[in-house]
């Protein structure tokens, strides 16, 4: 069975261009379901592009919750040598999880962290784009990053619109991991929804209607804002699918189905 994960991100057909550029992938998961496996696909699926196309790809992983020697040890498991393509220009990581933290209640001492960040992306991105064509951003935990903030959601916000600009800019593409139960109230936030409304794919992890079993780790919901039907007309469309992690890989699935 083909990768139902690839087919309803778009990243099943065989050209040369990478189909998310210029577009924002957000990944909401939870404490039950975790979703960090969507991203890590991501990561490995853009740096192993067809030969034609693997000079031009190059990837900015901003961290805030997990350490370079995770990512490596992880992705190493899928077949990616981060290591490697750091080596070769392709792979650069801003560790920000030493980043000493403001003092609790000076926010604009939050903000203005994220400002620099911002300004070290933009420069990376502006000096990658004169030799790559191809450039993905990746944010692993946007609610860190609002820790960051000193929990200004206003300054999270403006980040992220900023690296939406430069999608349209330098036609690259952002991807970002959030948990979206970790507010305490039972309605949405205005953060998760403006971010829903900033991404152009929506991929949710979540645990099973039916309860946890022991060969399904949970069920994927796969909203794509830009997808194409039949006939090459846009429109929208949503994929649900089962997923089982495994050591080395992950198994996608109907229900009722086996990976």
């Amino acid at each position: 069975m083909d990768n139902l994960l690839d087919r309803a991100l778009g990243l099943d057909g065989r050209g040369d261009r990478w189909p998310l550029l210029g577009k924002v992938v957000l990944v909401e998961d939870c404490v039950e379901t975790g979703g960090a496996f969507v991203v890590h696909h991501i990561i490995k699926r853009f740096l192993s592009p067809q030969p034609a196309a693997a000079s031009n790809h190059s990837l900015i992983l901003v961290a805030f919750s997990q350490p370079l020697s995770h990512y490596d040890r992880v992705l190493r498991k899928l077949g990616c040598n981060l290591v490697a393509q750091r080596d070769h220009d392709r792979f650069l990581f801003f560790d920000m999880l030493n980043l000493r933290f403001p003092d609790r209640d000076d926010v604009k001492t939050g903000s203005s962290v994220l400002v620099s960040l911002f300004e070290k992306i933009y420069n990376a991105v502006r000096a990658l784009s004169a030799e790559k064509n191809c450039i993905t951003i990746v944010i692993d935990d946007i609610a860190l990053m609002e820790v960051v903030a000193n929990g200004s959601s206003d300054s999270v916000l403006d980040f992220l619109h900023y690296c939406r600009t430069l999608t349209s800019e330098f036609d690259c593409s952002v991807v970002a991991l959030n948990h979206g139960d970790i507010y305490s109230t039972t309605e949405k936030p205005m953060l998760m929804l403006n971010l829903e409304y900033l991404s152009n794919i929506l991929v949710r992890a979540e645990p099973l209607a039916t309860g946890s079993a022991v060969d399904v780790h949970g069920q994927l919901m796969v909203f794509n804002k830009g997808e194409h039907d039949g006939q090459g007309t846009p429109g929208s469309k949503v994929h649900n699918f089962h997923f089982r992690v495994k050591e080395n890989s992950v198994d996608f699935f109907y229900p009722g189905g086996r990976g």
